[in-house]
């Protein structure tokens, strides 16, 4: 009998279906990934699973058998019984999943007091024993400390803690390593694996990215708005999968897809980095985040700045941009006047497409706004330079009058860039520009650059922590590391020959990587 077995599970919101009939099954010991982009229904499904779906969302039918109970119709009494000491869920965002005025060791020992233990010497020793299990180093300190004091892989174990403090049977696995860097999230996926192997416990893993279910899971189950389109053994539905979905999201995938490396051409270099230092005041100690950072970025190619949350890639973007000072060195852009001026020729495009646009304006006034401030054309002039920025970034002109609010992530990032190209820049600073973006639509905004590079001749700077999209998007690569360049080169020769242990390790992280 299955550890877990679901049957033709219906969901709604606000009357409004969001799964229909939706079946699968986990055994002992087995991990299961549920995959498909934004809105198929995967999350959701994991959260009916244990009684956590929000307050507008109805369980209208189906079955959730697990070790023999039915717990759709449980009460949330009855299901507290079983989350926790049965099933452990381990959510997508640590950030907002760990209460910020309570100690990482207060929030893991609740778990074991809500089940009944009262001995406070034992809680602590447990808890202490959990910080150390899922290797956190100085499990003493690391109890006392907050949320915020911690990394966001940290954090991301201390959650793996909570979820493992009473050794339930299965685990499920939210999107878990979706916000880290590719080396924290290996180092992450091993953790659950070997707790896996000694506590015999299931994992059902809930993501977006099918270079990591294809490395860590024994199935697939394939979801598309609300249903299950295709499931089976992980090995033989990645290499037959019967359904065009599958097929696409496969091939999407860049960690998944072998195509050419991009060759660089021998143009003039269009951005000149020399020996950029930028130091930081924290507290009373300076901090130098970019460390003597030089590299060139040739006409019409795309340079990408890798490494790791603080390796100072994102500190040296901004200040390619002009949106901070360096402390020392130089940043050439041929071409770009001083002053104000300077934004008509280089513009930067941010990580996050919820937060980079002004909910309260228009997607017309949002791509217009650079045009009025630098005040080019008329009225009429601005209007068609809008609808012709949307018809180049694959935009409905009717979209136009509608708010942020109404667009999907991808629509949004589409959004940034056309704003981005308002005023014929010739540089694009892209920060992390498809990372909050599920696979499919991720690969249309790279297609999306690529071609908009062809058309218009742009330059980018791609800052990035995933290898597996570099390696597609970039003609060159730096890869950087405590502030400092550690290796650069060609993509091909950074990928296929590495020559710095660094590198190596980053290379060896990508999820079922490309050779």
């Amino acid at each position: 009998m299955s550890l877990l077995e679901v049957r033709d599970l219906a969901v709604s919101y606000d009357g409004r279906p969001a799964l229909h009939g939706v079946s699968l099954s986990v055994e002992p010991g087995e991990v299961v990934a549920v995959v498909g982009e934004s809105g198929s229904g995967k999350s959701t499904t994991a959260h009916a699973l244990i009684g956590l779906l929000p307050g507008n969302a109805t369980l209208d039918a189906g079955r959730i058998l697990f070790g023999g109970n039915d717990l759709a119709g449980w009460s949330q009494r009855r299901l507290r019984s079983v989350r926790g000491s049965q099933i452990g869920l381990v959510p997508q965002d640590p950030a907002n999943s760990l209460d910020p005025v309570q100690t990482v060791g207060a929030q893991i020992g609740e778990v074991l007091r809500i089940h009944g233990e009262r001995d406070r010497r034992a809680i602590r020793a447990r808890v202490l024993d959990l910080l150390a299990r899922v290797g956190l180093p100085d499990p003493e300190t690391r109890a006392r400390q907050y949320p915020h004091e911690l990394s966001g892989g940290m954090r991301q174990r201390v959650l793996i803690a909570a979820a493992i403090a009473l050794r339930p049977r299965l685990i499920i696995a939210d999107e878990p390593t979706s916000a880290l860097d590719v080396t924290v999230q290996r180092r992450i996926l091993d953790l659950v694996d070997d707790l896996r192997e000694e506590y015999g416990t299931a994992v059902l893993l809930v993501t977006h990215d099918l270079g990591v279910a294809a490395g860590r899971s024994d199935r697939l189950v394939v979801m598309r708005d609300g249903r299950v389109v295709e499931q089976g053994t992980t090995a033989g539905l990645l290499a037959a999968p019967r359904e065009d979905y599958t097929k696409r999201l496969l091939n999407d995938a860049p960690a998944l897809s072998a195509r050419p490396f991009r060759e660089p051409g021998r143009g003039e270099p269009a951005i000149v980095v020399r020996d950029l230092v930028k130091d930081f005041r924290v507290g009373r100690r300076p901090f130098r985040a970019v460390d003597g950072v030089s590299f060139e970025v040739a006409r019409g190619t795309t340079h990408a700045l890798v490494g790791e949350s603080g390796s100072g890639k994102t500190t040296t973007a901004r200040m390619v941009a002009r949106f901070a000072p360096p402390t020392s060195g130089t940043i050439s852009i041929a071409g770009a006047p001083d002053g104000r001026r300077f934004r008509r020729h280089v513009q930067l495009v941010y990580q996050n497409p919820y937060g980079s646009l002004d909910p309260r304006q228009s997607i017309g006034e949002i791509i217009g706004e650079p045009l009025r401030n630098f005040g080019l054309g008329d009225r009429q002039a601005r209007q068609a330079r809008i609808a012709d920025l949307l018809e180049r970034v694959a935009l409905p002109g009717e979209v136009r009058a509608r708010r942020p609010r109404e667009l999907s992530g991808g629509q949004r990032q589409r959004v940034a860039i056309a704003r981005a190209l308002a005023v014929e820049p010739e540089v694009l600073v892209l920060d992390e520009a498809v990372s909050a973006l599920d696979v499919t639509v991720q690969a249309q905004i790279l297609e999306l650059l690529e071609r908009l590079q062809r058309e218009l001749g742009l330059t980018y700077l791609f800052i990035s922590h995933d290898l597996a999209v570099v390696r597609q998007i970039s003609h060159t690569v730096s890869v950087m590391s405590k502030g400092r360049i550690v290796e650069t080169g060609t993509t091909r020769q950074v990928f296929s020959e590495p020559r710095h242990d660094y590198t190596r390790e980053l290379l060896a992280a990508i999820p079922e990587r490309v050779r």
